[in-house]
């Protein structure tokens, strides 16, 4: 029982440090403004930059993906099993796209699954950004080079041997982030459609 109660006490944990939204708060103490009335919407680093320029941007990504790598860190310390810190790792993201305290409007997750791919498989995390780089040089699409990398994560991480929790672990995070991405997966739709 005190285990079960243990990992149910840090997968609570790693959703609340998901609820942090940084983007969110860096707002509004800079600005007072609410960051989910600008852009897009939402409270992840793209849309920050709108407000707060790059360096805005590269605080909010940092923050972002420092609370899940800080969950999964967590788990490790505690010697939990791999699937709960790989359920800490998914915990996060739910939170930093649905925090209770922010009526469920968060950002899209982006960053914090980079941070928690970062500390569960570093190998993993280092391939998926020279990926978003190489496409982002070929397409000159920071938005489209994104998500083909998102698509292509769960086949990068088979060919790196990743065991097969992290690998779940993965699927579910891509499965998450392309729900929610949903419109710019419509806006690139569409704008092919439209393409002669």
């Amino acid at each position: 029982m005190l285990p079960l109660l243990t990992h149910i006490a840090l997968l609570l944990i790693a959703y609340g440090l998901g609820c942090f939204n940084t983007g969110y708060y860096l707002v509004r103490w800079r600005t007072a403004e609410d960051i989910r009335r600008v852009g897009s919407g939402t409270a992840g680093a793209r849309n920050v930059g709108r407000i707060l320029g790059r360096r805005g941007a590269l605080l909010t990504f940092a923050g972002d993906a420092l609370k899940a790598a800080l969950a999964v860190g967590l788990a490790r310390l505690l010697h939990a099993p791999d699937w709960v810190a790989a359920a800490a790792m998914l915990a996060v993201v739910v939170g930093h796209v649905w925090p209770i305290q922010l009526r469920g409007q968060g950002g899209k997750g982006a960053s914090s699954a980079f941070g928690g791919v970062l500390a569960a498989q570093p190998l993993l995390a280092l391939v998926i950004l020279i990926t978003v780089g190489l496409l982002s040089l070929l397409t000159r699409r920071t938005t489209l080079s994104g998500l083909l990398t998102m698509l292509a994560a769960p086949f990068l991480a088979w060919a790196l041997a990743v065991p097969a929790i992290p690998l779940t672990a993965v699927c579910a995070l891509v499965g998450l982030l392309l729900y929610t991405h949903r419109a710019n997966l419509a806006t690139l739709a569409t704008a092919r459609a439209d393409t002669p």
